[in-house]
């Protein structure tokens, strides 16, 4: 028998799990997932739970349901490529043919001191609960601070003023202006959804320090009940501590078949992939697909493909609470009832036809 594993039941990994799973994958193949929870956790809603305006069982959906698939939950201490082994933190071991790292990405904290002990974070479920815990215990009146003003922030800033009313919010961003990536109308349009809504922007921040209860900005002392960090990210551990080139925030540089070079039964799928679009669940469910064409052409023994057409990219929705949004549709530039509609429906369909 031949084993397949994928690490990771993100966006990527399970759509080159479901793709794999087809009628064409010849019998002596074994999949194997692996994911240390036993659901798919939808990542781009964590910002809901967090605020408090969704439930947990809201954020999250089964796995792909196939009896070809193995599912094996734990958690990952590092990968061997040349003995072609996994090691788990419990010390077991599981051992691959051809492997799929997905394992996504976590907060980068450029070195500021106390920002990774005294924040809070949504980059996994498990970190998502306890941002919900330590925000809804603030009394009301209290102050939250999130730092990083980019779409994760903002998300989180405008949902955390309809669940909490009561709470005195900020957003401090390094850049000019809320939403940097995107077209100026967006940046002023939730830029003046936040002024209207009592939520304090701070731009040209610079955060030297965090400690108990206070983020030291440009030595200005910002009390704070609780602070929220979504200001940038790096790939996982496991996958910055592989002995292969990776770009500036820790990413694996990978061949035109989304293959680490020198390792051709290795693949990097998502956050964990330098890629030259920011990092989403749809560029990963789109490099998912070409990874899981090519991967099936490896399994039965083909010529992979020499090249792959360039993923695209349909856009970009963002959500200013439960109401009105954002995005960017090629190069159209949506605001108001109708984004905030598209994304809910997009959110449906994907929970509808998963699997």
């Amino acid at each position: 028998m031949k084993r397949l594993v994928i690490l990771g039941g993100g966006y990527g990994g399970v759509r080159i799990a479901e793709r794999i799973l087809s009628p064409d994958l010849p019998d002596h193949v074994t999949v194997t997932l692996v994911d240390r929870m036993p659901f798919h956790g939808l990542k781009t809603e964590y910002f809901a739970l967090a605020a408090g305006t969704e439930p947990e069982v809201a954020v999250r959906t089964p796995f792909p349901e196939d009896p070809r698939l193995n599912v094996k939950h734990g958690e990952i201490e590092r990968i061997d490529m040349d003995a072609q082994l996994i090691h788990f933190a419990s010390g077991d071991t599981l051992e691959y043919d051809w492997l799929v790292i997905a394992l996504g990405c976590e907060d980068r904290y450029h070195g500021i001191p106390g920002a990774e002990e005294f924040t809070h974070s949504i980059q996994t479920l498990e970190a998502s609960r306890r941002t919900y815990v330590a925000i809804n215990n603030v009394k009301p009146y209290g102050q939250i601070t999130v730092v990083g003003g980019g779409l994760s922030g903002v998300e989180l800033a405008s949902e955390l003023r309809e669940s909490r009313p009561d709470l005195h919010i900020r957003i401090l961003d390094r850049g000019e202006s809320i939403l940097s990536p995107f077209p100026k109308k967006l940046q002023t349009y939730a830029s003046q959804w936040f002024l209207e809504h009592d939520v304090e922007l701070i731009s040209g921040a610079n955060v030297q320090r965090v400690e108990p209860g206070v983020v030291y900005n440009c030595e200005q002392e910002l009390a704070s009940d609780a602070i929220v960090w979504t200001a940038g990210i790096q790939a996982s551990r496991v996958v910055r501590e592989l002995p292969v080139e990776h770009d500036a925030s820790g990413r694996v540089l990978l061949n035109a078949q989304h293959q680490i070079p020198n390792y051709p039964n290795v693949y990097v799928v998502g956050d964990c992939a330098s890629l030259p679009f920011a990092p989403s669940a749809q560029l990963a469910e789109g490099q998912g697909e070409q990874i899981a064409l090519v991967l099936m052409s490896q399994i039965k023994g083909l010529a992979l493909p020499t090249s792959l057409p360039q993923i695209k990219l349909k856009g970009t929705l963002g959500s200013l609470g439960k109401k009105e949004g954002f995005g960017m549709m090629g190069k159209l530039s949506l605001v108001g009832q109708m984004p905030r509609v598209m994304k809910s429906g997009v959110l449906w369909l994907y929970k509808k036809h998963l699997g």
